[in-house]
């Protein structure tokens, strides 16, 4: 039995699609099928229901996948052991971050991280919340940092510390923009907003809701997915937006963005650490325990 067959059977499970499981896994979508196939000539029982728009699991598929879930579990935890014989921490360490935490306070934990296991090669990437957390469920990943809590039951999800995002204009073109302003005058403005899926924008929308705005309402002029992108937007009085304190630090004291207060309203957001505890790692535990270290918290 060729155990990559079972892994796309894994994933393909999860993502409740053939063409996104090629996608992930990077084959072609008639690699998938036929991996399925062989699967289901193996043990002669269909594994999934097929529809033109989905994927579901049969219930002889869905004992297989809550086999397969242990056996990965136990390929994991194996190398592991095998691992910790002998001595020196190494292999494989796949991380993936939102974007204020990837490029405002990631680099310098792994920084340390690498000092402390050279020997472990970390691949570091960038998603917003929601695909980190759907790479975490198809073993894409092995840890993820995230600007929101998600509804996701089988991810752990432990919070480290906490964010402030502000509202920020462009110092020479925003001069209409008073400097503290009622959360509903925020409606008023043109407003550039990240993508759907990202936690600061998950944040913002939660805040307008729970003072009973809608945020379909806002004044978007454009969606960018990157900080720096919108920074520049910003500077350039194409709108205001809202940004993590911490990404806009020199901007402020430059004076190119300035902060615009919310009457009787702070936007604080926690960042959190998400990763399926059965399927862990070696250095995945190391850098768990090294978070734990800095950030005082118990996982």
């Amino acid at each position: 039995m060729n155990l990559d067959y079972l892994k796309v059977f894994y994933v393909a499970a999860n993502n409740k699609s053939f063409s996104q499981t090629a996608k992930d896994l990077h084959l072609s979508q008639s690699s998938v099928s036929l991996q399925i196939k062989y699967l289901e000539e193996k043990w002669d029982c269909q594994l999934f229901e097929r529809t033109t728009k989905k994927i579901s699991l049969t219930p002889a598929g869905e004992i297989l996948y809550k086999q397969v879930k242990k056996m990965l579990a136990l390929m994991n935890e194996t190398t592991n052991v095998l691992q910790e014989l002998k001595e020196a921490v190494h292999g494989d360490l796949k991380v993936g971050a939102s974007l204020t935490i990837g490029e405002h306070l990631l680099p310098f934990i792994l920084a340390e991280f690498n000092q402390l296991f050279p020997l472990v090669n970390i691949q570091f990437n960038i998603f917003n919340s929601d695909h980190i957390v759907e790479k975490l469920k198809n073993q894409e990943i092995n840890l993820g940092f995230i600007e929101s809590m998600l509804s996701y039951p089988h991810v752990k999800q432990i919070p480290f510390t906490e964010d402030e995002l502000i509202v920020v204009a462009s110092t020479a073109h925003h001069t209409a923009v008073p400097d503290q302003i009622s959360i509903e005058q925020l409606l008023k403005f043109p407003f550039i907003i990240r993508e759907k899926g990202s936690g600061t924008r998950q944040v913002m929308e939660d805040v307008l809701r729970k003072n009973h705005l809608d945020p379909s309402t806002l004044k978007v002029v454009i969606e960018l997915k990157h900080t720096e992108a919108i920074k520049s937007a910003v500077e350039a009085g194409l709108g205001i937006s809202i940004l993590s304190k911490s990404a806009v630090k020199k901007e402020l004291e430059l004076k190119t963005l300035r902060y615009i207060e919310i009457a009787n309203v702070r936007l604080l957001r926690s960042f959190y650490m998400v990763y399926d505890h059965e399927s862990l790692q070696l250095p995945s535990k190391k850098l768990i325990e090294l978070m734990e270290r800095k950030y005082r918290f118990q996982a």
